[in-house]
């Protein structure tokens, strides 16, 4: 495959901040909206570690969980309620907003409220979700399928640039490892650059622990900081991962997510590692 030229992450996503092309872009924030007052006081702590660090910021939440194992899990608060306090949160900050869809008209509804669509891995070979995403206009991401490898993911990005839409992102987090692990095989990440879009590290999704006995997800967040640095290592154009003041109370996801307390240690060594690399 001829390798392209990569797009800046001020193309893909315009209304970014703090572009210098040298460093990394932080897409964060808490698995799903479980309110108004904890979602908004998530994104203005990571915005004002963004703006201390310099790092292009991007605010993600789920604005309904669709992919749950047990049918009694939290699934959101209300679609448009949680649509709406995304809304307010790029407009109080001034940064742009990241939520997942599942459907063609999910896009459709969601790309009213945010400027960045994300395609769930289980999702990313699903053809009208693609295309519809790609047709809404609004930057589009896509997860790697936990059962693909680097290089199928050009196909997924066809989809979506030949749908007449250049603004893609790529995102690697993990392969299936067994029935109960996932690993990351950082020799996919140059790899998927050579595809032209830039690609981010989802660090605390590739330390999932799923299919547990309970039905519910396990993960390894004391090795969050270890595989972050890796991939900034590798030279990932951005690190994705879910935070929570107190990830024991928090409805998705909190076996694997960052403890907010623990942002701005991690951010401010993956800054400094970002520079050694760079100079190089």
């Amino acid at each position: 495959m001829e390798k392209r030229n990569k797009a800046n992450l001020g193309s893909v996503i315009p209304s970014l901040n703090h572009v210098d092309g040298n460093g990394f872009l932080l897409i964060a924030g808490p698995c799903v909206v479980e309110g108004r007052d904890m979602a908004m006081s998530i994104a203005e702590h990571i915005h004002h570690l963004s703006d201390r660090y310099h790092i292009p910021y991007v605010f993600k939440a789920s604005y309904r969980k669709a992919n749950r194992s047990r049918l009694d899990s939290f699934t959101g608060i209300g679609d448009e309620a949680a649509l709406k306090i995304l809304k307010e949160i790029s407009i109080q900050f001034s940064i742009p907003v990241i939520t997942d869809v599942h459907t063609p008209a999910e896009a459709e509804m969601a790309a009213n409220y945010v400027d960045v669509l994300q395609v769930p891995a289980f999702l990313c070979r699903q053809t009208d979700l693609l295309v519809a995403c790609a047709e809404t206009g609004k930057t589009v991401s896509i997860k790697k399928g936990q059962f693909l490898s680097p290089g199928a993911m050009n196909f997924a990005i066809d989809k979506v640039v030949e749908s007449g839409n250049k603004k893609v992102l790529i995102t690697e987090r993990g392969t299936t490892f067994g029935y109960q692990d996932l690993v990351v095989d950082f020799r996919g990440i140059p790899e998927m650059q050579q595809f032209g879009y830039p690609v981010i590290l989802d660090v605390t999704h590739s330390l999932q622990q799923p299919n547990q006995p309970t039905g519910i997800t396990g993960g390894t967040p004391g090795l969050i900081e270890n595989m972050a640095r890796a991939g900034i290592a590798v030279g990932v154009d951005g690190i994705f991962l879910e935070t929570h003041p107190d990830p024991g109370l928090a409805k998705s996801d909190g076996s694997n997510m960052l403890r907010q307390d623990l942002l701005e240690g991690l951010l401010k060594k993956l800054v400094q590692l970002r520079e050694v690399i760079i100079n190089m």
